[in-house]
């Protein structure tokens, strides 16, 4: 009973998580905020954490390797993407294209998981595609053809593409360990990478100051820990395919909160290609007939 609160409220981090993005994009460099936030995350969950990983360390050192490709994915190349994304996009694009992340979940699983692709892919893959292209356009998807695409909205779409590879690299690695040392492990991984790319940012870019260190307290807990624990609370309760629908409200709650935090203006575009786009998604993962010649729909859709 109340047990949607947990995906909800991390979807509500989640959307915050956007706006800080969004204002750290004139505060901070993309690689340095990243950085922090590990380093804050790492600070905080270390007396927690390193006594269990110590003695459960014979059975996780054969997993490094797979966990750290997994901390890069999710924890280093995702976020500082997101990061990056918001100098040249908006916080209200940003949120519905990180939505269309279980869609490109599915896609993957077809292509690593050996699952057979459904109608509800093809037909939702092409109605979210016509939803983003409306969107990017900004209801005049012919104008794409003499603008181009704003660089902000691609490196969204691989951000989301980045996080749907880690959802299914996840399943099918079966990495055994327990989930609080498993991100412990994937941050330790993540901030390592991010050493060379903090040591390239300029000084003035890095500094933590009283505009940033707010924007990194928010990544370093409430994004980066407390986020994570509601989700899995959320899957644990409800499962993932309930839980996953939840990405839907992402958009609609970064975008109220891009309205009244950061002045931008919702428009038709938004309502139109975000909600068409979002409707794909809902589609994909919920029409699993299989396609001709392509075997038995799986029962669980990643």
């Amino acid at each position: 009973m109340g047990y949607f609160l947990y995906p909800l409220g991390a979807m509500l981090l989640w959307a915050g998580n956007v706006i800080v993005s969004k204002l750290s994009a004139t505060t901070i460099a993309p690689s340095a905020i990243t950085f922090y936030r590990l380093v804050l995350a790492l600070a905080v969950m270390t007396p927690f954490v390193i006594r269990p990983l110590a003695r459960n360390w014979g059975h996780i050192r054969p997993q490094l390797a797979k966990l750290g490709f997994l901390g890069f994915l999710s924890m280093s190349f995702y976020q500082s993407l997101s990061y990056l994304a918001a100098h040249s996009t908006t916080a209200t694009n940003m949120a519905i294209v990180t939505a269309l992340a279980p869609l490109l979940t599915l896609l993957w699983s077809v292509v690593l998981l050996r699952e057979p692709p459904t109608l509800g892919m093809l037909v939702g893959g092409l109605l979210s595609l016509a939803g983003l292209v409306y969107l990017i356009g900004q209801g005049h998807p012919s104008q794409l053809l003499d603008g181009g695409v704003h660089l902000g909205d691609v490196l969204m779409l691989i951000a989301s593409a980045s996080y749907g590879l880690y959802s299914v690299l996840l399943r099918r690695w079966h990495v055994a360990v327990p989930p609080a040392q498993s991100t412990y492990v994937q941050a330790w991984a993540a901030l390592v990478t991010m050493i060379p790319m903090l040591a390239l940012v300029p000084a003035g870019q890095a500094q933590l100051n009283t505009a940033t260190v707010p924007l990194v307290l928010y990544a370093g807990l409430g994004a980066s820990i407390l986020l994570p624990i509601l989700w899995i609370q959320g899957i644990r309760h409800l499962g993932p395919n309930r839980c996953s629908m939840f990405i839907n409200v992402l958009p609609v709650m970064t975008a109220a909160i891009a309205v009244v935090l950061l002045g931008e203006r919702l428009h038709t575009f938004h309502l139109i290609g975000g909600g068409v786009a979002l409707a794909g998604v809902f589609i994909a993962q919920r029409w699993q007939r299989p396609l001709p010649g392509f075997g038995t729909a799986p029962e669980n859709p990643a």
